[in-house]
């Protein structure tokens, strides 16, 4: 364990004492913020609108009109902001050439990936945590229901761990960032729109394939919804990726 923490500790100052790190928290917060701006001034738009309609405005709620929308938009923009974080995990230390010196210390290549892994979530985690502004806000002004907000945010938080999974594997394959983030941003985007491949695969193939949409997973979440079936296929997910940087890790050992 001390020796996963020396490697998050490592990690950690190594973030805030790069530029990539504020700029991706300030670039994340500034559209997150921006997305709940639009929103908001669209759901006023409606709701003045469906006062001359009593029939759609009692259909008119915050968690609908508010909410699912801002957090439907927050996971897309984590698709873009995760393989900025994650880059750079283990290909920078492969072109700088301490990925060797590193793999001489006495760690285990569980501890490094551990380490690295828990350092890009911690960062992520204070990105989506600055988000809570918004619902926070609606909480005080507007008393939306808690649960969907909760359970969104716990969904906004598994994809986000999926996704950095994803690019902790793609930066132990490659020395090259560039090559890293898009290999992660193909991947991450594969998982998100596969389900919009399931309809036109036929009725057969619909429930198979939806089944892989991180999207499919998610919607739950964005209604308030909890199922273990959801949280596990995020875990599993993130798992695999884990574990296949590992047996990266074990590899290149081997060839050193």
């Amino acid at each position: 364990m001390s020796k996963i923490i020396a490697i998050y500790k490592r990690e950690m100052k190594y973030y805030f004492q790069s530029v990539a790190a504020y700029a991706s928290i300030s670039v994340f917060l500034a559209i997150s913020g921006y997305f709940f701006s639009s929103i908001f001034k669209y759901y006023n738009f409606l709701s003045l609108e469906m006062r001359r309609s009593a029939d759609v405005s009692s259909r008119l709620n915050i968690i609908d009109g508010i909410t699912r929308p801002l957090l439907g938009n927050i996971s897309i923009l984590i698709l873009f902001t995760v393989p900025i974080l994650t880059m750079r995990l283990l290909s920078e230390e492969k072109k700088q050439g301490t990925f060797e010196l590193l793999m001489t210390y006495p760690v285990s290549e569980s501890s490094v990936i551990a380490g690295k892994f828990l350092s890009a979530l911690t960062i992520f985690a204070v990105m989506i945590f600055g988000t809570l502004l918004y619902p926070l806000l609606l909480i005080i002004y507007a008393e939306p229901e808690i649960m969907p907000i909760f359970s969104g945010y716990l969904g906004l938080f598994l994809v986000g761990a999926t996704f950095i999974s994803m690019g902790l594997f793609f930066s132990s394959l490659s020395e090259n960032q560039l090559v890293s983030g898009i290999l992660t941003l193909g991947t991450a985007l594969f998982f998100l729109l596969i389900g919009w491949l399931a309809p036109i695969l036929g009725p057969d193939l619909y429930h198979s394939i939806s089944q892989l949409s991180i999207l499919f997973h998610f919607e739950p979440f964005a209604k308030g919804i909890i199922d273990t079936k959801d949280i596990s296929y995020y875990v599993l997910l993130t798992s695999l990726f884990l574990f296949m940087s590992k047996k990266s890790l074990d590899s290149t050992r081997y060839k050193t």
